[in-house]
């Protein structure tokens, strides 16, 4: 509850186009902690690595978005952090995406709140004015893959078991028009259409091919890979590099942020009706008979 609180504070100062400090603080040291996240701040360089560790495959719930929205406004407020590496501390797994549990028999209410938590969730990580790549270690379809899409740079373990992509579809839902513009902004109109109709997930070498992901390494190399990466970004005069990012994503940023009351209202009609409760509760079901 408490971290919820921290949200809604959060945004209640940026829908007035501001920053506001949350009541949750880093440490002094350059590594913090919290339920979900870990964050190694290296003051020396600069750059940030936040590990996700919400087991078991870190499923995007209402608290765990909270903690990432909190962390992310804490480090782009800190003037020593100018990069941001995001990986996962789970094993196969970069994210599963959204948790289905915030959208399987919850009020409108409440899935309202989740909504707005993912919201804010894209637009601190799209709109950063740091660099941020993520280092993708294991799967990531879903919002895993949006998390993914809205860093500046991805480098991805080449492991043929792993995937990536927004397969909404497949769960019978509809990726909203922000989801779908961060794809196209990334492998283009087409490749996004294809994508998002059938539900897609892609193997790190086809994701490489269709620019989905930049580069691919050995998994082992993965995070290694990217702060060798994050020194190139850096080099780049940062008030330049800053701009050019703004001027690429800005009309996407404000498409949401003018209409974030309808895209929710929009997502809660649509994931309270019976036919989707139905699909999500079949998905579930097939979940859990593959566990068994």
């Amino acid at each position: 509850m408490a971290l919820r609180a921290a949200l809604r504070g959060l945004l209640s100062c940026s829908s007035h186009g501001r920053l506001c400090a949350s009541s949750i603080s880093f440490s002094q040291r350059n590594n913090s902690s919290s339920a979900h996240l870990k964050v190694d701040h290296d003051q020396t360089t600069g750059v940030a690595v936040m590990h996700m560790q919400s087991p078991p495959v870190n499923s995007l719930s209402l608290d765990f978005l909270t903690e990432i929205c909190i962390t992310l406004e804490k480090l782009e407020m800190d003037k020593g952090c100018r990069g941001l590496i995001i990986t996962s501390s789970q094993p196969k797994v970069f994210s599963a995406g959204l948790d289905i549990l915030e959208m399987y028999g919850k009020s409108p209410e409440r899935c309202g709140e989740f909504w707005k938590a993912v919201q804010e969730m894209w637009l601190k990580l799209y709109g950063s004015n740091m660099v941020t790549i993520a280092a993708i270690n294991g799967s990531s379809p879903a919002g895993g893959c949006l998390m993914s899409i809205t860093c500046d740079y991805r480098i991805m373990a080449d492991n043929p078991r792993y995937s990536i992509g927004l397969n909404e579809t497949m769960l019978g839902i509809v990726a909203p028009f922000w989801f779908k513009e961060t794809m196209v902004n990334t492998v283009g109109h087409r490749n996004t259409e294809i994508s998002l109709e059938l539900g897609l997930l892609y193997k790190p070498a086809e994701a490489l091919n269709i620019g989905l992901v930049d580069q691919l390494v050995p998994e082992d190399q993965v995070l290694s890979a990217a702060t060798q990466t994050m020194t190139k970004w850096l080099a780049i005069p940062e008030h330049a590099r800053q701009i050019t990012k703004s001027m690429m994503r800005k009309s996407t940023i404000e498409k949401l942020r003018s209409n974030r009351e309808a895209d929710i209202q929009n997502f809660v009609n649509f994931i309270t009706k019976e036919s989707i409760q139905k699909s999500l509760r079949m998905y579930m079901e097939m979940l859990k008979q593959k566990k068994a």
